[in-house]
């Protein structure tokens, strides 16, 4: 079990930020055969990205929805998504092509979205949880003084 950073705390982050969102729905979840291999590949590429410091990965957080997986994902630069997305000797060309193969021999059994973001500010807080989300991907720091209102915190 991770160990709790007690107290208030939120991340420091200079330079640019992109926020990148990916999920999947299983739209027939007797398809094992079409959705398990699409549920599979996003761990594979996440460990490849936090071994590669200069893919301008930063870092990432997974959640479970109704509607399935969605994965938060922290980067330097939208650059740095796009070079990882179209390099054809890492996780993500493969995987895709392999998605794009099953999705037509097994139309609309799952289905997979993403949307990009670019962020010029950012403002966070974690209250007695392990480091996470947007603090682990960047700098934690407590929240001392000034930084105690958030919009003191997205200021700067």
């Amino acid at each position: 079990m991770a160990r709790i950073a007690r107290g208030r705390w939120t991340h420091t982050h200079e330079g640019d930020l992109t926020v990148f969102l990916i999920g999947m729905r299983i739209n027939r979840p007797w398809r094992p055969d079409a959705w398990l291999p699409v549920f599979l590949a996003m761990p594979r590429m996440l460990r490849e990205l936090a071994t590669d410091p200069s893919s301008g990965f930063l870092g990432h957080r997974l959640a479970m929805g109704p509607d399935g997986p969605l994965v938060v994902q922290y980067w330097r630069r939208p650059e740095d998504l796009y070079r990882y997305a179209t390099d054809t000797g890492a996780g993500h060309r493969p995987a895709w092509t392999a998605f794009n193969r099953r999705a037509r021999r097994v139309p609309g059994a799952v289905g997979i979205w993403h949307e990009t973001y670019e962020v010029a500010r950012a403002e966070s807080v974690y209250v007695d949880l392990p480091t996470q989300g947007l603090a682990a991907a960047t700098t934690p720091r407590p929240v001392t003084g000034r930084l105690d209102r958030a919009a003191a915190r997205l200021a700067g």
